[in-house]
C-alpha cells in the first residue's frame, strides 16, 4: 500500500472520528451558533494526515494504533482551531475551496468555533479512559508544548507582517516555520503516537526528529505550490502567499540573493492581486534560484530524516508507510 492510498482509506474514518466530537445532543440554538458550523468546517478537512501519522507512529514501535484515537482527534481539533483563527488574522475568504467559517458565520462566532476545538485539544485525550493516567498527562505535556510553539510560530508571522519586516535571515524563518507548522504537522503526532504505543526513548526522539524534518518540508512544499501549482484547483490560493506578503523560505531567500530585492519588496508591501504584478514577483524568485533552492532544502532535510529512522524502528508496515510519506512530500514538491 502506498501512503497516498492509506490516507486515502482511513481518511473517512478519520472523519467520523472528529465528527463525533461536533454532532452531539444539546440546545437546538447552540447546535446552530456552533456545533453545525463547526462540525461543517472540520469536515472540510482534506487528508487527514496528522492524525493517520500519530497512528502509523503507534504501530512503527509495536503498539496498538487503535489506543490513539483520542490524542489523533486533539492534534486535529488544534489543526481546526488554527485554519479558523488563521483565516481571521490573514483576513482569507476561501478554505479548501470553500468559504471561511468567518465568511458564513460572523468573525465572533468563528473566533468562539475556533476557541471550542480548542478546548477539545485537552479534553479529548483527559476523557480518553483507555490511557492510563501517566499516558494522558505525558500526552497533555506534548499537546501543551505543540500549542505553545505554534501559537509561538504564529506571533512570528503576523508580527513580521504588521511591521514590515523583511529585514529576515534563513534562521529567522527556519525557527518561525518550525514552531508555526512542523510541531503540529509532524513532530508532536509522531511523538505521541510512539508514546502511546510503548516506544523507547530512542524511538521517540527519532519519530520527533523525523516529523520536525518532514513538517518543515511539508510547508516548504506548500509554499512552493502556491507559486508554482495548478492554477485551476488553487483558485483564489493561487500566488496568494504573495498578496498576503508571507516571509516564505522562497522570498526570504530571494530578499537576500536577488537584484532586484527592492522591486521584490514593493510587490510583496502591496498586497497586489493583479495576475502580471504576482507573476513578476515569482519570475524575481525564479531568477534568484530561490524555488531550485527551497526545493532542494526540503528535499535534503526529507532525506537525513529517513536516513536516521530506517536504522531505529523495526521494518513493519507502520514503518514503511512513514518512509513513504516523506517521499510522497518531495513527489508533490515536483
Amino acid at each position: 500500500m502506498s501512503f497516498l492510498t492509506y490516507l486515502d482509506q482511513n481518511s473517512p474514518r478519520i472523519n467520523e472520528l472528529i465528527a463525533d466530537y461536533y454532532r452531539i445532543d444539546t440546545n437546538e440554538d447552540i447546535k446552530r451558533y456552533l456545533y453545525t458550523p463547526l462540525d461543517k468546517f472540520s469536515s472540510n478537512g482534506g487528508k487527514r494526515h496528522r492524525p493517520l501519522i500519530c497512528e502509523l507512529a503507534c504501530g512503527a514501535v509495536g503498539g496498538d494504533p487503535s489506543m490513539v484515537s483520542s490524542a489523533a482527534a486533539a492534534i486535529e481539533h488544534f489543526h481546526t482551531a488554527a485554519l479558523i483563527h488563521d483565516d481571521i488574522a490573514d483576513e482569507s475568504t476561501l478554505r479548501r475551496g470553500e468559504p471561511c467559517l468567518h465568511i458564513t458565520e460572523g468573525e465572533g462566532l468563528a473566533i468562539n468555533a475556533g476557541d471550542l476545538a480548542l478546548s477539545q485539544v485537552t479534553g479529548s485525550v483527559l476523557n480518553d479512559k483507555s490511557l492510563s493516567e501517566s499516558q494522558r498527562i505525558r500526552v497533555l505535556e506534548e499537546l501543551v508544548e505543540m500549542t505553545t510553539r505554534t501559537i509561538e510560530g504564529q506571533a512570528l508571522d503576523i508580527g513580521w507582517a504588521r511591521d514590515g519586516r523583511f529585514d529576515l535571515t534563513l534562521d529567522d524563518y527556519l525557527q518561525m516555520a518550525r514552531r508555526k507548522t512542523a510541531y503540529y504537522s509532524g513532530s508532536t503526532p509522531l511523538a505521541v503516537g510512539a508514546i502511546i504505543g510503548g516506544g523507547s526513548e530512542e524511538q521517540i526522539a527519532v519519530l520527533r526528529d523525523f516529523g520536525m524534518a518532514t513538517g518543515l518540508a511539508f510547508q516548504i512544499q506548500d509554499d512552493l505550490l502556491n507559486l508554482t501549482g495548478n492554477k485551476e484547483l488553487l483558485g483564489k490560493d493561487f500566488r496568494s502567499d504573495v498578496t498576503e506578503g508571507k516571509r516564505t523560505l522562497i522570498v526570504v531567500h530571494a530578499l537576500i540573493h536577488s537584484e532586484q530585492n527592492t522591486e521584490l519588496t514593493a510587490i510583496l508591501a502591496s498586497h497586489t492581486t493583479a495576475p502580471t504584478m504576482l507573476a513578476c514577483a515569482v519570475d524575481i524568485m525564479q531568477a534568484a534560484g530561490s524555488l531550485e533552492f527551497s526545493r532542494d532544502y526540503a528535499i535534503g532535510l526529507v532525506a537525513a530524516a529517513k536516513s536516521d529512522m530506517a536504522d531505529k524502528l523495526e521494518n513493519n508496515e507502520h514503518s514503511r508507510l512513514l518512509l513513504q510519506m516523506a517521499d510522497f512530500f518531495i513527489e508533490r514538491m515536483r
